[in-house]
């Protein structure tokens, strides 16, 4: 099978976000051959170079996202005719902002006109060779903002400045890049309408060549989201997003009236670019043969916007559990009177809550240590590093708390890679019990780490937390210290409850967040879609060698088939549609009875795709 992985700044790049899970996943499919098709992020992250690629990747295609030059196209009357109607449709229905009630007629009359503006210019930049100066052309600022004036928008929209309109038709114009890019040959060679499915290792951007593949070509998409984009666009729609449009590339500002500065705080300007993002998403869901997200916290956020649950999957990020394997076999190693705190220090992960946690867990047990291992990154991690210091400095002001833990000092900030605590396995078994904080988390990797090692858990109830941990540990309320404290004197007083706890938790975290499983859950996921696919290409190559998926699997053949003779039969003229019967197939051995071309099935069904299943959740 041939597979198209999708990224924005992520795998091959040596910088790149999840690199290391498609790295992993390339490597364990190495039956599949994989075209690498990736957006960078900015000049840094191209000039850090790639990793070191497996034979199975037969090429690499990438393009900047971070910047893009003039393409020197110049429209014609009917082009710029065309631009105008498809780009006003589009932002015509951003300025619309989305119906009450998802689901209705006026819904998914704005979903259609979203898609068919969108792919409509996707038509255009194919056919005139780009859509970079149309995109930064006056008339696209004045489309916009004749939609933004017109009867029925927002009352956000039409407040609209026109610093506003230049900071949306600048982000629009970034976001829209994808579409004038030459990966949508169909040569049989290097472009997108050569794989058999198109993988996006997340949403946004990485998605949109894989939804434009699916246009021209009819190749299935699966969208792999582990943060879903849109959240994290809400989340920083202040200050990230919109500031990105206007800023300058690195080639110089952008050429035209988007040029400027952008008004990060604008509200028209936040409005319509969420309007965006989510109308993408939702494109991209509605369009996608199948959604994997990391876990049920995402899974929600992807079924709020949009994505139908007949086509989730949960499927757990995979880790690796041979390191933490020599930890996990001794767990009564560890000091049974030390708590552990393992990540990167800052506000979201609440230390202050847990320091004062602390001093509670010292009333109840004097002799108790607490070992934080983590760095600050950022100013704003270093002055949260300093303020946690003097804070327990404060709160155990006859046990100076310093940066090592000496003596009877009750609390101690290290960092691993010393000769004491040379990695991450040493870090969890250096307590009996491992804290988490936060009050804000995704998927919380350092506690499926601490699973690995056999150890109990006391977690703050945020994110996938609960889904995680599956009653295998204590869950308490975020920014509680009390509670925090109470769960923690808890463990520390039984033994045997921390051990069966740490056992348990092991045993959970083998069976669902191991690589395996995780490359398990994806090739049954690539078998499903491609079986379910129309056939796109010839059965044979050039060298007369039967391609192993130029042909739908037989159980979805359409029509009615009997065996006579030894010969497959059909009793429905649309049965010869989708191609006559592969020789050696179940089909034309005459195994293959259906009731009908509506709901086609085989004596023997198709093995079921290994998808990892959700952890209980509250």
């Amino acid at each position: 099978m041939r597979i198209g992985l999708l990224t924005e700044g992520g795998y091959p790049y040596v910088s790149g976000d999840a690199g290391l899970w498609c790295d992993r996943l390339v490597r364990g499919l190495g039956q599949h051959e994989f075209d690498v098709y990736a957006l960078s992020r900015s000049d840094c992250q191209e000039s850090a170079g790639q990793v070191a690629l497996p034979p199975q990747v037969a090429r690499v295609r990438t393009a900047p996202l971070w910047v893009a030059e003039d393409d020197g196209v110049v429209y014609g009357r009917r082009a710029r005719r065309r631009f105008t109607e498809h780009y006003g449709a589009l932002v015509s229905v951003l300025c619309e902002g989305a119906s009450a009630e998802a689901g209705t007629d006026r819904s998914a009359s704005q979903a259609d006109r979203f898609g068919n503006a969108l792919y409509g210019l996707a038509e255009l930049a194919r056919d005139e060779g780009g859509l970079v100066g149309a995109l930064r052309s006056e008339g696209a600022v004045r489309t916009l903002e004749r939609a933004c004036r017109a009867p029925g928008a927002l009352g956000t929209a039409r407040e609209a400045r026109v610093p506003d309109l230049l900071a949306v038709a600048g982000h629009l114009e970034r976001a829209l890049r994808p579409l004038s890019l030459d990966w949508y040959e169909d040569d049989g060679s290097e472009g997108l309408g050569s794989v058999d499915l198109c993988h996006a290792a997340s949403g946004g951007a990485a998605a949109l060549p894989g939804l434009l593949a699916r246009h021209f070509f009819g190749v299935p998409l699966l969208v792999t989201e582990y943060g879903v984009r849109l959240r994290t666009h809400y989340l920083g729609s202040g200050g990230g997003p919109a500031a990105a449009p206007g800023a300058a590339s690195a080639s110089g500002p952008a050429p035209g009236p988007v040029s400027g500065p952008v008004p990060e705080d604008a509200l028209a300007v936040r409005s319509l670019l969420a309007a965006f993002h989510g109308r993408l998403a939702a494109e991209v869901y509605r369009q996608a043969a199948c959604v994997t997200p990391g876990n049920a916290h995402a899974r929600r956020w992807q079924e709020r916007c949009g994505a139908d649950r007949a086509k989730l999957r949960t499927v757990h990020p995979g880790m690796d559990a041979s390191r933490f394997t020599e930890v996990g076999d001794s767990p009564d190693a560890a000091d049974p009177r030390t708590l552990v705190w393992i990540g990167r220090v800052e506000p979201a992960k609440d230390l202050v809550s847990l320091l004062h946690a602390f001093a509670e867990i010292r009333k109840a047990e004097p002799g108790t240590r607490l070992r934080i291992f983590g760095a600050a990154t950022g100013a704003e991690g270093e002055a949260y590093l300093g303020h946690c210091r003097m804070l327990a400095a404060q709160l155990f002001p006859d046990e100076a708390a310093g940066p090592h833990a000496v003596g009877d000092n009750p609390v101690s900030f290290e960092e691993i890679g010393g000769p004491e605590v040379p990695g991450l396995p040493e870090a969890y078994a250096a307590g009996a019990v491992v804290v988490l904080s936060s009050v804000v988390e995704g998927f919380p990797v350092g506690l499926v780490e601490a699973m690995f090692c056999g150890r109990a858990t006391v977690s703050t109830d945020v994110g996938a937390v609960v889904e995680v941990i599956g009653g295998t540990g204590l869950v308490v309320p975020p920014r509680n210290p009390r509670a925090l404290a109470e769960a923690c004197v808890a463990l520390l007083r039984d033994p045997a409850r921390r051990s069966r706890l740490g056992a348990a938790a092991r045993a959970r975290a083998l069976e669902l967040f191991t690589v395996e499983q995780n490359i398990a859950a994806f090739h049954g996921i690539y078998l499903e879609i491609v079986s379910r696919s129309p056939v796109r290409r010839g059965a044979l190559d050039a060298a007369g060698v039967p391609r192993p998926f130029a042909v739908p699997a037989e159980a979805w053949l359409p029509g009615r088939w009997t065996g006579l003779g030894g010969r497959a039969t059909p009793r429905h003229p649309s049965a010869w549609a989708a191609g006559p019967p592969v020789r050696g197939t179940a089909a034309a051995r005459g195994h293959v009875a259906a009731p009908g071309p509506s709901s086609p099935r085989t004596t023997t069904p198709a093995p079921a795709p290994v998808v990892a299943t959700e952890g209980a959740a509250r």
